[in-house]
């Protein structure tokens, strides 16, 4: 089998484990009566993303051959994983909130480092197979996605996406994907480092701090964290809150009420899809008014959510799923593009963990904790035909995430100064 086809499978696998339980998570929650520990669920997501993959990337740097720390850390993982399930199993509708978090968030803190580790194997492997891995990683890294909804929609269509048993899918995923890296994937010899002496700050790749002394990255950091604040937000509470509609008779025989996830999947297609336009939008706005348009985006994402429902508004869902995907790429991708573009070869690495530490890291856990905050704030657990659903005033909530997105771009607007050049922002 050629390396790209061993890439293909790897990144089908690689978000496959977390497509399985990462939308839907939150309706479990909520079904088990544990709605107000949601945000705590997704927030140790950025905590651990703080540490672990600076972390394990240096032992797989400097010790241990990064496949095999991959499948190691799939394996820690995974099982931690199916205990969480396990855990859900037996305790029924009596789950306790310090035993399925703390071994839901050990599974995660091994996961989140396999994000980095994932496509620092696929560059290896394809260089060394003397391939172009700008021309060649973004096709495989199309199947990591695709590996995505493919799991969404098969916990949709079980059932699964309500119980214990989406804990179980993506273990077992995880698992597979531990032995399929370990046995399938090449070797890569660890990088020898002889003679040369890194300080502790710059292994972990605090040295990209020192970017804060430019007022332009300065900003953007900020910025970057203040919109990594809605990364999450519907991650965590978009699934909780459809299925809410299905306490109100009205709606509770709709599509969109019991199929929240396959609704959702949406916006990982039009995540793909966009993908695709952000080359073009660089070129002719600029990085400036790029990230404007993400931020724009995220305004319609909440206000769409707060206005539709899956009855005769249901497009307006549809609608929210696909503007997703210009509020996801146009920032995540087009802001990584930045920072490459804008620091030297000698920071870059650091600066693009600086990126990610802002974004998905600090930015994404306060906004999912403050999220928290808010629709526990609006709304309340209500008991319906035997199950638990979170109602209330759930446009109020989307409307108060609209809004805080709405003044994150006209901030932006006015305080970030930047000149599209455009023969720099496509320069490689």
């Amino acid at each position: 089998m050629s390396v790209k086809y061993r890439l293909i499978i790897m990144n089908f696998l690689q978000f496959a484990v977390w497509g399985a339980y990462l939308t839907s998570m939150g309706s479990y929650l909520v079904s088990v009566n544990q709605a107000s520990h949601i945000g705590m669920f997704y927030a140790i997501q950025g905590i651990v993303s703080m540490f672990m993959p600076a972390l394990i990337g240096i032992v797989a740097d400097r010790w241990v051959p990064a496949q095999k720390m991959y499948s190691f850390c799939h394996l820690v993982g995974g099982l931690f994983m199916l205990a969480a399930g396990y855990y859900g199993y037996t305790a029924g509708s009596g789950v306790e909130f310090p035993l399925l978090f703390t071994l839901y968030a050990f599974s995660v803190a091994f996961y989140m480092p396999t994000l980095a580790l994932s496509n620092s194997v696929a560059y290896s492997i394809l260089e060394k197979a003397g391939l172009d891995t700008i021309k060649a990683f973004p096709p495989i890294r199309i199947f990591g996605t695709i590996g995505f909804i493919c799991a969404m929609l098969f916990v949709d269509i079980t059932g699964y996406q309500f119980t214990y048993a989406q804990f179980f899918t993506s273990g077992a995923l995880g698992l597979l994907l531990a032995v399929y890296a370990f046995s399938a994937i090449p070797n890569i010899p660890v990088t020898s480092h002889k003679g040369e002496k890194k300080s502790l700050a710059e292994s972990l790749g605090l040295d990209a701090f020192k970017l804060f002394k430019s007022r332009k990255m300065a900003l953007f950091f900020i910025f970057s964290m203040l919109l990594g604040v809605s990364l999450q937000i519907t991650n965590g509470f978009a699934n909780p809150f459809i299925t809410s509609f299905k306490a109100m008779p009205e709606f509770a025989n709709s599509f969109g009420a019991n199929h929240a996830n396959a609704l959702i999947s949406l916006s990982q297609i039009s995540e793909t899809l966009c993908i695709l336009l952000i080359p073009f939008f660089l070129k002719k706005f600029g990085i400036k008014q790029v990230m404007l348009i993400a931020m724009v985006a995220w305004v319609l994402r909440f206000g769409l959510f707060g206005a539709g429902d899956p009855g005769p508004n249901v497009w307006m869902f549809i609608l929210s799923m696909i503007v997703y995907g210009v509020a996801f790429d146009f920032f995540n991708i087009s802001g990584s593009l930045f920072v490459d573009k804008e620091t030297t070869p000698a920071i870059r690495s650091s600066a693009q963990g600086m990126f990610m530490l802002m974004t998905n890291g600090v930015g994404a856990t306060v906004g999912t904790l403050g999220a928290q905050a808010v629709v526990n704030h609006f709304t309340y657990s209500k008991e319906y035909e035997g199950a638990f659903y979170t109602v209330g005033e759930w446009s109020t909530v989307w409307y108060i995430f609209a809004a805080y997105a709405l003044v994150v771009a006209i901030l932006f607007a006015l305080v970030f100064k930047y000149k599209h050049q455009p023969e720099k922002e496509t320069k490689k």
